[in-house]
């Protein structure tokens, strides 16, 4: 790894919530962009947070982390060759472990699913409305 290995906790885009706690529920590509469909775990000093119903445990809302202009994904032990695309099509669910910036525009998130390297522009969440 490289000097400027940067944790999920210090960007931005992830201020107020805890990846660990997320859980990817699907992959897909949309134009260039990388889409991760999530549960994610709010905390509360998150502006959208609520305080948890009686019966759950934490304010999760459904989400997207969005990896605008991506240009490559890579599934650990799979080696390059798939369009970004192909490469969603084998993407699994589960539980986030970690994510973090490896290198300018180069990002790798691990969890249930495997280690999968990311390269895009800045990513950003996405919370759904929950009425619809």
């Amino acid at each position: 790894m490289t000097g400027d290995t940067t944790s999920w906790q210090k960007l931005r885009e992830f201020k107020g919530v805890d990846l660990t706690e997320s859980f990817v529920l699907s992959w897909t590509v949309n134009t260039d962009s990388l889409l991760i469909d999530v549960d994610l775990y709010l905390c509360s000093d998150h502006p959208f947070y609520e305080r948890p119903r009686p019966s759950e445990q934490a304010c999760f809302r459904p989400a997207h982390i969005e990896f605008p202009h991506c240009s490559s994904i890579v599934i650990a032990g799979s080696g390059p060759g798939h369009t970004i695309a192909e490469s969603a099509k084998f993407l699994r669910s589960g539980r986030i472990s970690n994510l973090r910036r490896t290198g300018e525009g180069q990002y790798e998130i691990m969890g249930d699913f495997g280690v999968i390297a990311i390269l895009a522009d800045r990513p950003m969440i996405r919370l759904k409305d929950p009425t619809i």
